[in-house]
């Protein structure tokens, strides 16, 4: 059923909240952008009109992709386009209970982050082992409603310019 579908949130941040500079990521991280891969594979996946513009590959292979962009006509070829993030959430959870997944991704960008994030059930955060200069970051939000259900690390080496530790927040019951 759609309502036990979570909404869960995917992101590489650095240690001060940078998740981008200029429209795209400020590091080159392999190991991340293969957990990344393997985490929304499959799945649907909710991204802003800036995101879907920054992506080098549009849409992201096997994976539903929805566009939330204010422009009512706005066109994104391969993708589905909405212009409500309540009707965007329902329509990915619909598609994910029809595949048979239990979860959709928002994969950003930050104004989408800071309005999804009261909602998340599941975290999946890539803390990047550096302090990284940008122009957007990745929402203040309070860590102690979650539980960490994951941590895996990785250092950092010539496919990875910074170490980092991939983490799943799961929301902790009231």
């Amino acid at each position: 059923m759609a309502g036990d579908i979570k909404l869960s949130l995917i992101v590489a941040r650095s240690r001060n909240g940078v998740i981008g500079k200029d429209g795209d990521l400020p590091w080159h991280l392999s190991g991340d952008l293969a957990l990344f891969k393997t985490s929304t594979s499959g799945k649907p996946i909710i991204m802003g009109r800036k995101t879907w513009e920054s992506l080098p590959r549009k849409p992201l292979p096997k994976r539903t992709n929805i566009v939330l962009t204010r422009d009512w006509a706005y066109a994104a070829i391969g993708a589905r386009v909405y212009s409500s993030f309540s009707a965007a959430v329902a329509a990915a959870r619909a598609i994910a209970a029809k595949d048979g997944e239990d979860e959709v991704f928002v994969i950003g960008g930050a104004s989408l982050y800071e309005r999804a994030i009261e909602m998340a059930d599941r975290l999946y955060i890539t803390e990047v082992d550096a302090d990284i200069e940008g122009d957007t970051c990745f929402p203040e939000f309070d860590e102690s409603e979650f539980t960490e259900a994951g941590r895996s690390v990785q250092a950092a080496d010539e496919k990875n310019e910074y170490g980092f530790a991939f983490r799943v927040l799961e929301r902790s019951a009231p």
